[in-house]
């Protein structure tokens, strides 16, 4: 037999080993897969997905997800790729339940948004999340005897919410849970940043998510066709608020009314507010958000405080990263946009965080240690710290102020006489755009984004530190307190942290081709304030024309070096689109009503004189 044949055939062998090898490695292979209907105390049905290793030379620990967003694929034979959080809790076996909640795709039921937590039940009618996350873990030690009775709970986003919520209370069997990027209070979450609403993020996410359903069902929504990639000019069009529903959506999406009429802090939101129901909490806990999740940076913050604060003993920790929204289980996480984080942060918190976590708890593997209370990542320095608490104890609070001539400084103006302000004019027709990038959707490269483009604007007020002669370090809380006027009686307020680059500063590998970091201006942190809600958020109170007024609001938390030879920079504006809908700037009772010619031109001020010093309060490691 010639050479050339027998290479041939040995290639078409090794080709069949190989794919006989990866059929082996299959979700297939490895797990058994049954679909069950898991009776609840109030009667309804939740349609759970069940896989189990085949492999019953033991026991497994169960690892559960609860979702509204379909357990997908549907049918006995049908496998995701993936069954865990991430391939190595495939690898290493466990049983796991993945669960539609209640009204959602094959579950019976009906769907409520962010359902009330309640804290006492009386009969079998009143259920919660919790409720219904004891006993789906009751029905499964009752029916799984493949299982150790251990159970662990994991989920991002909304899913993170139902881990959240199933932890209050808790069956006894529940020794692990594992919020990421959670949904903790809606009116600081995604679409209501202290009473401003974020347009874009709510339009699209309720496009696709909140048309109302019929009957339980395997299908699911399609993106939403703007008819135009131009995002900007796309909801300057889109018309008032309150028609939006009917307009766009076909009257088919209930709970953008609600969104919309419940515009304070009323008892809607309160109610859907998990905080404060986070008490009774037995299983160690893991809470995961990402430093620049555009969607629920508060969510893993709040949720981490409260229970440290609400359940005291137990094991509480926190992972913050250098991650979008659910950016610790999608990809390396070794960059976002024009930064590089110098290393696959994503696959060093998979490997020394989070299946470490599960493991310990739900197979009881004492030899592995528990996380640091905080594993935060600092987004200027690019490492990790592993600290014994967020924020770190050494995190001294240092008001930076507002000066004359576009400056930062440490030391509180004295001059209390002369013309100690900044104005622009703010034109609701012309908005501040968020981002430069075109887009209809809410960009998650704006949180870091280069702000230049916004610096070069009349209607952004710009102010700098001089050029740092040594590292500063912010961690932890930043507030703001300003004081400000306008010539009409609504404003809103955005207030930017910026990390300036040297001209010098070298190219990153992430670097996208046309930019350059020599004097980037990077985004670290911003967060938007609708003024009416300054007194109280559960009441709108308008501004008096031309009368200095105290605004005070955090900007959440930071871990950021901002390097020697940086500059620390701080932008204010009043519009920020289509991130956050336009202020009429005209008073009316309620902004989603506004009509077109509601929206006016005003002028905004920033006061910074002795009187009314406008600062921002700085966590700062090592102040003297």
């Amino acid at each position: 037999m010639k050479i050339r044949t027998v290479l041939a055939l040995l290639g078409g062998l090794l080709a069949i080993a190989a794919r006989e090898a990866r059929a082996q490695d299959t979700p297939q292979a490895r797990y058994e897969k049954r679909e069950v209907l898991i009776p609840m105390r109030d009667g309804v049905r939740l349609f759970t997905s069940i896989y189990l290793p085949r492999d019953r030379s033991q026991r497994w620990p169960i690892l559960m997800r609860r979702t509204p967003y379909g357990v997908r694929p549907y049918g006995a034979d049908a496998y995701p790729q993936l069954l865990g959080p991430h391939a190595a809790f495939d690898a290493a076996g466990y049983a796991f339940v993945l669960q539609d909640v209640r009204g959602c795709y094959r579950s019976e039921g009906q769907f409520v948004n962010v359902r009330p937590h309640r804290a006492r039940k009386t009969t079998p009618q009143e259920i919660d999340e919790s409720s219904d996350t004891y006993d789906t873990i009751e029905w499964l030690l009752a029916n799984l005897p493949e299982s150790n009775g251990r159970v662990g709970m994991w989920g991002i986003s909304y899913p993170g919410f139902y881990a959240a919520a199933g932890m209050i209370d808790a069956h006894p069997a529940l020794k692990a849970v594992s919020p990421q990027a959670p949904v903790a209070d809606w009116w600081y979450d995604d679409f209501r940043h202290h009473g401003a609403f974020f347009l874009a993020h709510a339009f699209n996410f309720f496009a696709r998510f909140g048309k109302a359903r019929r009957e339980p069902t395997s299908e699911r929504s399609f993106p939403f066709a703007h008819g135009t990639r131009d995002g900007y000019a796309f909801f300057l069009g889109l018309g008032r608020l309150v028609d939006a529903d009917e307009r766009w959506y076909g009257g088919d999406v209930p709970f953008w009314d609600e969104l919309l009429q419940h515009d304070t802090y009323d008892e809607f939101w309160r109610e859907r507010n998990i905080v404060p129901s986070l008490k009774k909490v037995a299983p160690a806990v893991l809470t995961v958000g990402g430093w620049y999740d555009a969607e629920d940076l508060y969510g893993p913050l709040a949720i981490y405080h409260a229970i440290e604060q609400q359940n005291p003993g137990i094991e509480n920790a926190l992972v913050m990263g250098p991650w979008v929204h659910g950016g610790w289980a999608r990809g390396t996480g070794e960059a976002l946009g024009d930064l590089h984080f110098g290393g696959p942060r994503s696959l060093e918190y998979q490997r020394d965080v989070e299946l470490p976590f599960f493991e310990r708890h739900l197979r009881e593997r004492k030899e592995l240690p528990p996380p640091a209370e905080a594993t935060v990542f600092d987004t200027g320095a690019l490492q990790w710290q592993h600290l014994p608490r967020w924020p770190p104890a050494d995190a001294v609070a240092r008001p930076l102020y507002f000066r004359e001539r576009s400056t930062l400084a440490f030391a509180r103006p004295e001059q209390s006489s002369g013309d100690l302000r900044d104005s622009f004019l703010s034109d609701p027709a012309k908005p501040v755009p968020f981002a430069e990038t075109i887009s209809v959707d809410m960009l998650r490269e704006y949180m870091v984004d280069d702000q230049r483009f916004a610096a070069r604007r009349p209607d952004v007020l710009v102010y700098e530190l001089p050029v740092l002669e040594q590292d500063l370090v912010v961690a932890g809380p930043i507030q703001v307190e300003l004081w400000v006027s306008t010539t009409e009686r609504d404003a809103d307020w955005i207030v930017k942290l910026i990390d300036v680059h040297p001209h010098d500063a070298p190219e990153t590998p992430a670097t996208r081709p046309g930019r350059t970091m020599s004097n980037y201006h990077q985004h670290v942190r911003g967060e938007v304030f609708r003024g009416r809600f300054r007194e109280r958020a559960d009441k709108a109170v308008p501004f008096e024309p031309k009368v200095p007024a105290f605004v005070r609001f955090p900007l959440w938390d930071v871990l950021h070096t901002f390097k020697k030879g940086h500059r620390l920079q701080l932008q204010v504006q009043s519009t920020w689109f289509p991130l956050v809908d336009r202020n009429p700037q005209r008073w009316v009772e309620h902004i989603h009503e506004a009509r077109e010619e509601d929206f006016v031109r005003a002028t905004h001020t920033l006061h910074r004189s002795a009187l009314h010093a406008s600062r921002v309060l700085l966590p700062v490691r090592g102040a003297r």
